[in-house]
């Protein structure tokens, strides 16, 4: 019985979603500026102090929540959030469609056991292995490496956004769907082999790549916003989310255009192939010892 509840459940998540979508193709976008509805967090681009974690708060393997408790649009702490809560406050502070928002926040609820409408969970919760958290992330280390899943990666986060090859009108850097693709590459292949314990099923991989289409999406993959957003897991001032369409990111639109392009560029074979070309052009080391140094300065090095 509770099977068909969770089927008909969806349906009629899947069937709202559709109809906001079609919503959003017939109504004008937000304008710029104006994203964040008024009343909320982050109205005018004016979000609550930052305050880092302290020891003993509770933080998760989602840049995006950190933000909101280091921001105290949830509780500073990371506890005793309450599921239904949290769904509107995602909505106002990243343009997710409330569909998008429910569906996430019931789906994180399902997960640990709990109840959407009653029950409150901590942010430390999401971090079960294999539930929301995944193997190979952009920003965290493997969970079997590094337990504590509420520390970013530096060095992943620098390599990502060391990888952008797109730019905005002024030039500026801008993460686009293939670099995210070969970034995604890159850490399976580095987290299979370097993590005994790395397991990646189809509905992680699936679910990793959705994760990280949000970089293009709600952050528009500038590079700037996602230093800050990624690194110190805050809201850079005046930032607002780059989704523009009246009822928010939906699930349909996510799924038929970002998604898509991000997860079919995804592919270890090709990336260890590119690595091995580079590789095999670099020079090897002691190359360049054999040149006479006579011949260096312009000498003939038989004339002696």
């Amino acid at each position: 019985m509770f099977v068909l509840f969770k089927v008909a459940q969806n349906i009629a998540v899947f069937t709202w979603d559709v109809g906001l979508s079609v919503i959003n193709l017939v109504t004008p976008n937000r304008r710029e500026g104006h994203v964040t509805p008024e009343g909320y967090p982050g109205f005018g681009g004016q979000w609550p102090e930052y305050v880092p974690p302290s020891e003993g708060d509770s933080r998760c393997c989602c840049p995006g929540l950190n933000s909101m408790a280091n921001h105290g649009i949830i509780s500073r702490d990371g506890k005793n959030i309450q599921f239904k809560d949290l769904n509107p406050l995602i909505q106002s502070t990243f343009n997710f469609s409330p569909s998008f928002s429910y569906f996430t926040c019931n789906y994180a609820a399902q997960l640990l056991g709990k109840s959407y409408t009653k029950d409150t969970f901590d942010l430390a919760e999401i971090n079960l292995h294999n539930g929301i958290e995944h193997d190979a992330s952009l920003c965290r280390e493997d969970t079997a490496l590094e337990p504590d899943q509420g520390k970013p990666h530096e060095r992943y986060i620098r390599d990502l956004l060391e990888s952008a090859t797109g730019n905005d009108k002024d030039g500026n850097p801008l993460l686009v769907a293939k670099d995210i693709s070969k970034s995604l590459s890159k850490r399976r292949v580095e987290s299979r082999s370097n993590n005994k314990d790395f397991t990646l099923d189809f509905s992680h991989r699936t679910f990793g790549s959705s994760n990280s289409s949000t970089f293009l999406t709600i952050f528009g993959g500038r590079v700037k916003d996602l230093e800050t957003i990624l690194l110190e897991e805050r809201l850079p001032e005046g930032w607002e989310s780059r989704v523009l369409q009246r009822k928010g990111l939906t699930l349909t639109t996510f799924n038929l255009t970002t998604v898509p392009r991000v997860s079919l560029g995804i592919s270890e074979k090709k990336y260890l192939a590119e690595k091995a070309t580079a590789d095999a052009a670099k020079p090897v080391a002691g190359d360049n010892a054999t040149t006479p140094t006579s011949s260096i300065n312009g000498a003939d090095p038989t004339s002696n």
